[in-house]
């Protein structure tokens, strides 16, 4: 699980890493790429939390009571699923 949650991370750096290069260049068609590569790192981040949810059911329950926490507190209605 430790090797998911590495991934997880390295794919959030990554995901943040090409966003701020998006900002940073003024080519516009550089720009997309940029941000479409960040969009592909965001799908990674979701392949492994599909796995680290297989291993680990915790996970799941303790990021669903986090969703309800910032509903009860903020009124912001959040969902996992469609």
């Amino acid at each position: 699980m430790e090797a998911l949650r590495l991934a997880i991370i390295a794919e959030l750096d990554a995901v943040n890493l090409y966003e701020q290069m998006a900002r940073l260049v003024d080519d516009e068609k550089i720009r997309k790429v940029f941000l479409d590569i960040a969009k592909e790192e965001k799908t990674h981040v979701g392949e492994f939390m599909a796995l680290l949810f297989y291993l680990d059911s915790e996970q799941v329950d303790e990021i669903k009571e986090g969703f309800e926490e910032v509903e009860e507190i903020t009124g912001i209605k959040t969902k996992l699923e469609d």
